[in-house]
């Protein structure tokens, strides 16, 4: 976490509060941006503190965010000179947290190895290429709606919607539906599956114009008007890249954590961890083994069915009677 004096840097720096040091060219790793007491940071510093804080600091401007970075590393550096001068490292429990931190830091750098660099752009292309094969656009309908208690009333406002009154007046006059009345009524589009049935099925059969008979809901009775259909656009690449770079690498990641567990001695000595570790691994075992006997089911019906098959086709060389 950022500390407190860091958080209030990053909160300066977003009201424009101070004075920022020019972006210039990216520096080598290991040119300095600063020094605190004779000790360089680097840019290669700034990558591992954006790997840290990254998420803490939102979209800042990249100068902003740079100037934030030197000046988190140059509060650590300060901060961990002033406990080597207390000889904290010498504390009790220092040794634990150092043997913490670089398996943490070793953890990580498998972790980009192995697992991160492994998933890369082409495999996300290649992946949503497959999917994107197999999948239509769906189709939407922009709608707007009037909600009242009672049938009569949906049907007294159709009425005066006949004689020329227009439904958005209607709505914003009359609609019990708070979150579009004052908007008309307007839904905006949406596609099947997102809202009640009783709803959704008579404003898919609707052509752009058309009003509804009323229909009830739980929500009361609706009044609808179609005014557009269309085909949702399948979603591009750029716009689902990361969400399936993600999947990869978690499931990667699953992957190769299954691997080493499986080539290492694990042992659980705590008895509250381990009976609940036996619990997990008994259901498992207990789902793998009716998954197990499900497809030898489903093969046992597809042989009997093939025999079947067999059994109704006529004896070769055998005479129809």
């Amino acid at each position: 976490m950022t500390s407190k004096s860091t958080m209030n840097l990053l909160a300066a720096a977003m009201l424009g509060a101070l004075v920022w040091l020019p972006a210039g060219p990216i520096a080598a790793e290991d040119a300095p941006l600063a020094t605190v007491n004779g000790k360089p940071v680097t840019d290669r510093d700034l990558q591992l503190a954006e790997s840290e804080i990254g998420s803490d600091l939102g979209n800042l401007p990249e100068s902003t965010r740079r100037r934030v970075l030197v000046e988190y590393i140059i509060e650590t550096q300060l901060m961990a000179d002033a406990a080597l001068g207390e000889k904290m490292d010498q504390a009790p429990g220092f040794d634990e947290r150092m043997a913490y931190y670089k398996r943490k830091a070793l953890r990580e750098a498998y972790f980009d190895s192995k697992i991160k660099d492994s998933v890369g752009e082409a495999a996300a292309k290649a992946f949503y290429d497959d999917q994107i094969k197999g999948m239509k656009p769906e189709e939407e309908v922009k709608a707007r709606h009037i909600l009242v208690k009672t049938e009569e009333e949906a049907r007294d406002i159709k009425e005066k919607i006949a004689r020329g009154a227009d439904f958005a007046e209607m709505a914003k006059e009359f609609s019990q539906d708070p979150g579009t009345k004052d908007n008309g009524g307007l839904l905006g589009f949406f596609s099947r599956g997102q809202m009640v049935p009783q709803f959704e099925e008579p404003a898919f059969m609707l052509e752009p114009g058309d009003i509804s008979d009323p229909v009830e809901s739980r929500f009361g009775w609706h009044l609808i008007k179609v005014e557009e259909r269309r085909k949702k656009p399948l979603p591009t690449f750029d716009e689902v890249k990361d969400r399936i770079l993600n999947s990869m690498i978690h499931r990667k990641a699953q992957s190769v954590a299954e691997d080493l567990r499986k080539n290492a001695k694990i042992e659980y000595v705590d008895p509250e961890i381990k009976k609940e570790v036996a619990a997990q691994e008994a259901q498992a075992e207990q789902q793998r083994q009716m998954i197990e006997q499900q497809i030898k089911q489903l093969e046992a019906k597809e042989k009997a069915v093939e025999a079947d098959k067999k059994d109704a086709e006529p004896a070769e060389g055998k005479k129809a009677e």
